[in-house]
């Protein structure tokens, strides 16, 4: 999976900033995965039974009882860490993979109105890694610009002040923005209406997440899992239109559907299902033993070969053409029907 997100992010990523933070989020979920598997040795004392490294254990007092520090370190603790990691790690990639394809204030646009608000600062979060990024880079490019090589940790404190100043910025710039446009706005609607909407929408989210926990868990009765989200889906809807009469807002060259964006869409349905399917046929591909070799079916290799079609039936991106080195550059004048336009 890290491997279809990092072949499609490379065959369709722009130039713009967002898209130049693809390689954190690949050091991120290393790190993840580093980390993982030192709580493994620090924490796995006592699991499995192939001891690969001899650890003196660490006596804790009995209000930690259960935990043990060090102690033998076993090939089936480090592959259990290391499938955790792994988990978490992919998650973090394919959001970063997501976030380095898709334009955030597009995204914002495409929003219905019951979710502008939630969506507005669901976009700003996801913005502010792309931005912490390129604003990195443009400081090391500035200071190698200067004649300082930007290495080490001496470079790092350099680094971090002028960073967080430009953040600080951008946030008073995006505040005052937000302010200008009427963000907050109440509406037009009562106080008895507004607590009909928050009521529809909470009581369609606690019946989503009722509905979902009793279809992942196989425990639980099987009569809760679609009234449930029936019920769920139908409040929730409800609360979105609602929510949606209070919300005015003008959209300026709204995005239209077309044969990119919804083969992107399919395939990617498309592969959760699949492998949703692979799930329950073979549990063992999913959740591996670790005291065998990860085992591989044709189903969820298909699953995940089918995230790949983005990246050669989409469109190429478009670049910000930039001249290249020794071509004379143009100007205004040399346009003079462009000036008189």
């Amino acid at each position: 999976m890290v491997l279809v997100a990092s072949v499609t992010v490379l065959a369709r990523r722009t130039d713009a900033p967002w898209a130049l933070s693809f390689r954190l989020y690949l050091y991120l979920g290393l790190l993840v995965i580093t980390l993982r598997v030192l709580f493994r040795v620090l924490f796995g004392g006592g699991f499995g039974t192939t001891v690969i490294l001899d650890l003196p254990a660490i006596p804790l007092p009995d209000w930690a009882a259960g935990i043990t520090l060090l102690g033998p370190v076993t090939s089936e603790a480090l592959l259990a860490g290391l499938y955790d990691g792994m988990r978490l790690a992919t998650i973090i990639i394919c959001v970063g993979a997501a976030n380095s394809l898709a334009n955030p204030r597009r995204l914002l646009a495409s929003l219905p109105p019951a979710l502008y608000e939630v969506g507005t600062a669901v976009v700003i979060a996801l913005s502010l890694f792309p931005q912490l990024a390129e604003s990195v880079q443009r400081v090391r490019r500035a200071r190698r610009l200067r004649g300082d090589p930007g290495r080490g940790v001496g470079a790092l404190r350099r680094i971090v002040v002028p960073v967080l100043e430009d953040a600080l910025e951008r946030s008073l710039s995006l505040a005052a923005s937000m302010d200008s446009r009427g963000y907050g706005r109440a509406g037009e609607l009562s106080t008895a209406q507004r607590r009909t909407t928050g009521v529809l929408l909470v009581g369609g989210l606690l019946g989503l997440v009722v509905g979902i926990y009793a279809f992942l868990d196989y425990s639980a009765p099987r009569f809760m899992v679609w009234p449930m989200l029936l019920v769920g889906l139908g409040l929730s809807a409800g609360g979105f239109l609602a929510a949606g009469r209070r919300v005015r807002r003008t959209r300026y060259r709204p995005d239209r559907w077309r044969l990119a964006e919804l083969v992107t869409a399919g395939t990617g349905i498309a592969s959760a299902v699949m492998m949703s399917v692979a799930a329950q046929a073979r549990p063992d591909v999913t959740v591996p033993f670790t005291g065998a070799a990860p085992p591989l079916s044709v189903l969820a290799l298909a699953a995940v070969l089918v995230g790949l079609l983005p990246a050669f039936v989409t469109p190429e991106p478009v670049m910000h053409q930039r001249p290249e080195r020794g071509a004379p550059r143009e100007t205004v004048a040399d346009h003079p029907q462009a000036v008189a336009r």
